[in-house]
């Protein structure tokens, strides 16, 4: 990938350039394109002062040139005019670049980039169109867990099997694996994230009308989905979540399994999935505490702890024990 496209990289990515700094070269520049492109297309969909079509418009042309379909670049300009961050103004305005280094890989990865990108941004729209008119007076809620379900395969899940076939093919193409295991286990890495995210990030996206934990559950704990934006409904609500943080944990336990089944030689693979568990597992621990529905308590784990935790995982990988003992058991207590 191209120098500029590297530093666009560095100023986008946040905490995932430490993971992607870490890849192996082989994979480094897909799996970086595929997060460019993923970004831009997010960057649309959250631009709220652009009106919802037009909004809609801008990824179905986007889609269409990430497919490969013939036609100019889209100019997306105006879109990039509404943007606080200077990266993400950035990455509309250089989208022509990351289409055009797309072109410069194999047949087999433009495909998979194209894939993932495809559910990715199928999950965008859904998302746009569901909570259309949703607002702090107007809270619209998924209806039940395989809506939440489907959600986080679609904007994570997938990322786990891009991530999982994009390594097999370049890093261990005659390795003995259970592929289905890593497969299956790579899609419930990618949900587990994202749902720590939603558990995270509840009170700020009820305050944006979108509440992503089912209608059902609540309604079946006494609640409505307009009774989370009052922080003294917490104990009454803690149940219900404690659940959800019980799937988050069990899913990031999945990871930690596809992590370990991954080849021995692939060192570099290994602490770029570690990282993203042991960070998510130490917010899931940070979200039993407290109240989740205080909108003034923002949960995130700070930099000084994230560089604990990456050294704690390089110092212990030469030890296997102590290296499996990173990530307890769901119910261990560790």
């Amino acid at each position: 990938m191209a120098n500029t496209l590297n530093d666009l990289l560095r100023d986008t990515s946040r905490s995932f350039y430490l993971t992607l700094r870490v890849l192996p070269a082989k994979i480094r520049p897909q799996i970086g394109l595929a997060y460019l492109l993923a970004r831009t297309t997010d960057t649309i969909a959250d631009t709220a002062v652009v009106p919802l079509d037009k909004r809609l418009d801008a990824l179905q042309d986007l889609r269409e040139r990430i497919m490969g379909n013939p036609g100019p670049a889209p100019d997306f300009g105006d879109l990039a005019q509404h943007q606080d961050w200077p990266a993400e103004r950035m990455l509309l305005e250089r989208c022509g670049e990351t289409l055009a280094a797309l072109d410069g890989f194999n047949s087999s990865d433009r495909q998979l980039i194209r894939e993932v990108l495809r559910v990715i941004i199928s999950g965008q729209e859904l998302d746009l169109r569901r909570f259309a008119g949703a607002s702090a007076e107007n809270i619209i809620a998924l209806a039940n867990d395989g809506e939440l379900d489907d959600y986080t395969y679609r904007v994570a899940g997938c990322v786990g099997e891009f991530w999982t076939k994009m390594c097999r093919a370049h890093l261990f193409p005659g390795a003995a694996v259970d592929e289905a295991m890593l497969l299956a286990n790579g899609v419930r890495f990618g949900k587990g994230l994202q749902l720590v995210n939603i558990l995270r990030d509840l009170p700020v996206d009820l305050r944006h009308g979108r509440c992503y934990l089912p209608a059902k559950d609540l309604s079946a704990a006494g609640l409505a989905p307009g009774d989370l934006l009052e922080p003294g409904n917490e104990p009454k609500f803690r149940p219900l979540y404690a659940r959800h943080l019980a799937v988050a944990e069990g899913h990031l336990t999945a990871g930690w399994a596809y992590t370990n089944a991954l080849p021995g030689g692939c060192i570099r693979v290994r602490l770029a999935c570690a990282w993203p568990i042991l960070i998510g597992m130490k917010t899931l621990a940070m979200l039993r505490a407290g109240n989740v529905l205080d909108p003034e308590r923002r949960i995130k784990v700070s930099r000084p702890e994230v560089n604990r935790l990456i050294l704690r995982s390089v110092l212990c990988y030469p030890w296997p024990g102590a290296w499996r003992r990173l990530v307890s058991p769901p119910g261990s207590g560790a």
